[in-house]
């Protein structure tokens, strides 16, 4: 089992490493680095998401025992992580706000599907899908509202909606999201041409995100942040699959969607994470860094939480 998490997170780790290596050494700049996360963050990942859900058999996929279970687990890691990055680390509200999203967004696709399958095998993903499917909205509608809240206060309650509504839906991920439940309700075929061309976008996605976080961890190193970065990792990769297992044995949730959602609440804070920090500006250097080195931690601690899900 060790073997297989080193086969999977290894990759991962290598074209981070690839991404960084390249901009510390000059080949790639600063302006090449954002022009990838550009094409990552508002064009591929996007698309990625929208033929996720355009495709999920949504009838097969669903138990609210499990979205409850998952959702409520994360909704109180964010408030954990937004009030201890106020009240222990002494940060502002919208840096606690995107210290908090760190703590919200687990990395349910490029870590939490392969694991799972290793683990449980193909049969066993339906839990993790039907997380997948919400995990984008759900997460971007809290941090964002959450967020407009505070930056708004004081200018009332129609101009704090207008910029809540107005930030959901310039957001690439929800309106790739939300495409791909139309397509999905309303039967609609994706033409070939279509869907192969998006097929070629969707392969540079994941790459070429973690190519881009790497350079960005050249300019944003934990010097100064480990104690918050610490403290993020231990609410996602501890504190988040704990509750989801209290949550899941309280509502006897079915033992395949069981492990599925305590693996996927282990999984270490996702590259999203980094891109709502960038997004506002806020606490960058705590959500690059806590990406990588709750990845590298993860190593052990999935371990440990498959050995308690045997």
């Amino acid at each position: 089992m060790f073997q297989n998490l080193i086969d999977v997170i290894l990759p991962v780790f290598l074209v981070i490493g690839a991404g960084y290596s390249a901009t510390r050494l000059g080949y790639f700049r600063e302006v090449h680095i954002d022009g990838l996360m550009k094409f990552t963050q508002g064009f591929a990942i996007p698309c990625l998401l929208f033929l996720a859900i355009a495709n999920l058999d949504l009838s097969a996929s669903f138990d609210p025992r499990l979205l409850i279970s998952f959702y409520s687990a994360a909704g109180l890691c964010f408030i954990a992580g937004m009030i201890g990055a106020r009240i222990i680390f002494g940060r502002d509200w919208e840096d606690a706000i995107a210290i908090g999203f760190c703590c919200l967004f687990s990395n349910s696709v490029l870590l939490g599907l392969p694991i799972t399958e290793r683990a449980y095998g193909p049969d066993n993903l339906t839990g993790n899908f039907a997380i997948i499917a919400f995990h984008s909205p759900f997460c971007y509608c809290v941090g964002i509202t959450v967020m407009e809240v505070f930056r708004n206060r004081g200018h009332g309650g129609a101009r704090m909606m207008k910029s809540v509504l107005s930030a959901m839906f310039k957001n690439a991920l929800i309106l790739g999201i939300s495409l791909g439940f139309v397509v999905n309700l309303a039967g609609l075929v994706i033409p070939a041409v279509v869907d192969e061309a998006l097929n070629l976008i969707t392969r540079a996605a994941l790459p070429g995100a973690l190519f881009a976080l790497g350079g960005v961890l050249v300019k944003y190193r934990p010097e100064g942040d480990l104690r918050a970065i610490v403290f993020v990792c231990c609410i996602s990769l501890l504190l988040h699959p704990s509750l989801v297992w209290l949550f899941g044995t309280s509502l006897a949730l079915p033992q395949d969607l069981f492990r599925s959602g305590v693996l996927t609440a282990a999984m270490a804070p996702g590259f999203n994470a980094y891109i709502f920090a960038n997004m506002y500006g806020r606490a960058k250097r705590v959500a690059a860094s806590s990406v990588l080195i709750g990845t590298a931690a993860s190593i052990l601690t999935v371990g440990m939480w498959l050995t308690l899900l045997a």
